[in-house]
Parts: structure tokens; sequence; C-alpha cells
């Protein structure tokens, strides 16, 4: 006997048609199939994993793990920082982010059926270890890390380029670093050279007369060249800047309009930044013009010497020349200067 309901609906429907003899099963609209709900329901969890400044950190570690179920699955973020995990079930899941210099993070994210989540950018901030490195450098290390990558720079990979700098937050230099920057670039192989050919063109053009002609000639003239460089150096980039706690070096603006870098590059002739971080006039470089022409009276032909008024005047005209090898400096040097550091 069966029980109450035993046959069901569709069981004594079935049992009715055949008794009648009528086909009745083949009357009944046939029974869905059912979906697959696992299919139905799978969604994704993407993102970007970017640093404090917005960059994206390509290969960064991210690992997904779900509240309610057991394993993981882990991927790396793409060159553009992107990762994405797709064929999830619905539930609440934990990503884990790491990369090399940076701490783990950790979102909690919630996922509904059938539903694509893109989180917002994770940001990961700098291990607490590299930031404590930084801070233990003295203001003298940190002037000579960015010494060193000055001392590097060349322009076109010869010619050298040591008074820039492309870091607006420089630190100040100590007066022995001053000294080893006029130093670095009075014995710089480039720079004789170009001293050298300089010589050769005034040999050619017979500039400065009373030196005469001939390998005695051409002495002199190298002689010259070098003791205005190494005055030029000695006094505008070391003696005075020390004296009168001045930075000598060019900081690169390398932003705002045209006009307003231009005119900061050729203020720079007649301003400089302090040893304590203020603009102030320029009087290191101005004065050390002006010596180094005063000086060079002693070396030239006495037909080539000036008077002190005209030596003063040639040493403002000296200072006002820096202003476009600056404005130089400001919108074409950087970009022919093989790695030049980011500003």
């Amino acid at each position: 006997m069966l029980s109450r309901g035993g046959l069901g609906g569709l069981g004594r429907v079935a049992v009715w048609a055949l008794l009648c003899g009528l086909p009745a099963i083949a009357q009944l609209p046939a029974a869905p199939i059912a979906a697959d709900s696992t299919q139905a329901q799978q969604g994704s969890i993407s993102g970007t994993v970017v640093d404090a400044d917005g960059d994206a950190i390509a290969g960064a570690h991210v690992t997904l793990a779900a509240d309610a179920q057991a394993g993981e699955r882990k991927v790396d973020a793409d060159g553009e920082g992107y990762f994405s995990f797709t064929g999830l079930a619905a539930g609440t899941f934990k990503l884990s982010i790491a990369a090399d210099g940076f701490a783990t993070t950790v979102k909690t994210v919630t996922l509904h059926p059938n539903e694509d989540v893109e989180t917002a950018d994770v940001v990961l901030p700098v291990a607490s270890a590299n930031m404590d490195v930084n801070v233990s450098l003295s203001p003298y290390e940190l002037a000579e890390e960015e010494l060193v990558v000055e001392e590097h720079q060349r322009l076109g990979g010869f010619v050298p380029n040591f008074y820039v700098t492309y870091n607006w937050h420089a630190p100040r230099m100590s007066p022995g670093q001053k000294f080893r920057l006029a130093w670095r670039s009075i014995y710089d192989p480039a720079n004789i050279v170009l001293t050298a050919g300089i010589a050769g063109v005034e040999q050619a053009t017979n500039t400065f007369r009373g030196y005469g002609q001939g390998a005695q000639g051409y002495g002199k003239r190298l002689g010259a060249g070098l003791a205005d460089a190494t005055d030029g150096n000695l006094l505008g980039g070391a003696f005075f800047p020390i004296l009168l706690r001045q930075d000598p070096r060019y900081f690169y603006k390398g932003t705002g309009s045209i006009l307003l870098r231009a005119l900061y590059a050729l203020s720079t002739a007649f301003i400089c930044r302090g040893d304590n971080g203020k603009w102030q006039p320029n009087y290191s470089s101005v004065l050390g013009d002006v010596a180094t022409g005063a000086i060079s009276n002693t070396y030239y032909p006495a037909s080539d010497r000036n008077g002190a008024v005209v030596t003063i005047e040639t040493g403002l005209l000296n200072a006002a020349e820096d202003g476009i090898g600056n404005l130089l400096q400001e919108f074409l040097f950087r970009k022919i200067t093989p790695g030049a550091s980011k500003p």
C-alpha cells in the first residue's frame, strides 16, 4: 500500500492516463532543465596596486582567501599593477597584497552572486624598515648621495654638467663638499680637453697677440685658459660659497609656464639659494666672476689687460652670461644629459 502522497501529482496523473487509455504524459509540458547554479553565480574580484604617489606597482603579490572555504589563490599584478580573480562563488574574501619594499596590506571584499567587483586602488605604504633607513641618514650623508649623482652628469655623456641639481629639495653641501665639487670640475679630463681646444682656436685666430705664435704661444694660451678655469671654479664654486654660505649649484625648476621658467633661469645669475634654504643675492657668483677677471690681469698680455672699472664691468657681464647658461640648463641640457635624475 502506498503511503500518503507516495506517487506524487505526476504519478497520479500518469496512472489515470494509462487507465483511461489516453497519451496524457505526451501532452504534459516538459519539466525545465535546471541550470548549473554554480556557473550562474560565478563572479570576479579585480583591482590595481599603486604606491603612495599613485604609480603602479608591477609584480605585486596578491593572495585571495575565502572566509568560508578552504584554500587560497595567488596571482602577481601585471606591469600596470592590475590583478584579477575570476570564477568566484558568492562570499566574503580577504585580499592580501605584498611587494618588495612595501608594507603588506589586507582588504576584505564581499562578493554577491553573479557580481564583478573592482576594488578601489590598493595603496601600499613604504615598509617601515625602509623609512627608518632614510630617516637615520645625516644631512651630510644625504648631501653626499646627491653629490655622487651630480658628479656623473655629463652633456652628451662627455662634457661635465656637475653644477646643476635636478632635485629641488637637494640638501645643502658642507664646505668640504663644495670644495670637492669645484676641484672635481677643475681636473676633469673633458674640461681640460675643451680648454686645450679653445686655446687652439685662439692660436689659429691669433687672439691675445702678445702671447705670440708657435708652441710657446700655444702653451701660454693653454696655461691662461686653465688658470681661468681654476680661478673661476675655486672662487665662484667654493671659496665665496663657503665664506658666504651659499649654494653654487643651479636648481632645475622644470615646472610652470615657459615664461616663468625662463625668468627664473635668467634671475639665477643674480640670486641663489643660501645654505639656510632661502633665496638671496648671488654674491658668490658675481664676486667670483669679478675676482677671476682681476686675477687674469696678472698673466694676460699687457695689451689685453683691463683696468679696475672694465674688470668689474666684465665680471657683471660674465654673471649675465651665467644666466644664459642657466637658461640652457632649464630647457636644453637636461635632455642631453644621460641618466639625469627625475626632478
